[in-house]
């Protein structure tokens, strides 16, 4: 394993336990509104301050983007993109749909991800170049032919509801053409899951890096494609994304497109 990758994959063992011993105790929990239905714990916190400092300790002149401390070291060569718990709603819930996701970015290329799930104790990774594993089980994207028979994945633009009625228009085009589509609430996991063949497709409004850093690269690395609402590489910037095995990438962008809003399209 890639040295870089190890440390990444300490990291999130180290905020996984944070978040597993605080399960029981969510009652108890320090809990903020960052915005309309979005949520922050201090478990959130103690998370991401476990995973900087592991990384700090290992690589000390590296930067960081992250959800909750607001480090945002762009200028940096290798920079860290971190969500220390993607699916804070389902964890303040009791679902049990949340991950830890990390992923390095160097010299702006994505190098190293991991999306760790704490409840099933399943650890994504990928490094550029050496392909994407599941609990160091190589992993592929599903061979899918085509949308017909597909389980997608989603995301509600619950932070940006002005692009309501442009998704739910994605969602009824795609609605009678697919086997499904679920709506799990972490979309790092769902982006892993997609790289491990669990779903053939995604696609999610509004975005931010963190939640989709890693997941990009688990699911090139497995063979996926990735792509903003036109094809285009804008995901990070846009927050806009579509995903999936190669052959169904295609027809996922042709249903989107008579729906994008010219908001979407920025």
């Amino acid at each position: 394993m890639d040295p870089m990758l190890n440390i990444a994959v300490r990291a999130a063992r180290r905020a996984g336990k944070t978040i597993t011993r605080a399960m029981g105790n969510v009652d108890r929990l320090n809990i903020e509104t960052k915005a309309h239905n979005d949520f922050v714990s201090e478990v959130d916190y103690a998370a991401e301050q476990a995973i900087i400092d592991t990384i700090r300790d290992a690589y000390p002149s590296h930067g960081f983007i992250a959800e909750e401390s607001g480090l945002h070291d762009q200028e940096r060569d290798s920079v860290w993109i971190i969500d220390p718990l993607d699916g804070t709603t389902n964890f303040l819930h009791g679902f049990p749909q949340f991950a830890v996701s990390i992923a390095l970015r160097h010299k702006g290329k994505l190098t190293q991800a991991v999306v760790y799930d704490p409840t099933r104790e399943e650890m994504f990774t990928a490094s550029r170049g050496g392909g994407a594993q599941l609990d160091g089980r190589r992993i592929r994207v599903s061979g899918r032919r085509g949308l017909e028979g597909a389980l997608l994945g989603t995301g509600f633009p619950f932070k940006e509801p002005e692009h309501l009625d442009s998704y739910l228009a994605m969602f009824r085009a795609f609605h009678p053409v697919v086997a499904g589509i679920r709506r799990p609430g972490s979309a790092a996991l769902d982006l892993a899951w997609l790289a491990a063949g669990r779903i053939d497709g995604f696609w999610e409004i509004g975005l931010n890096a963190w939640d989709i850093a890693a997941g990009v690269l688990l699911i090139r690395e497995a063979g996926g494609l990735v792509g903003d609402f036109e094809g285009g590489e804008a995901y990070m910037e846009t927050g806009n994304l579509v995903a999936s095995s190669p052959k169904i990438f295609p027809p996922m962008l042709q249903t989107i497109a008579p729906h994008r809003s010219e908001a979407l399209t920025r």
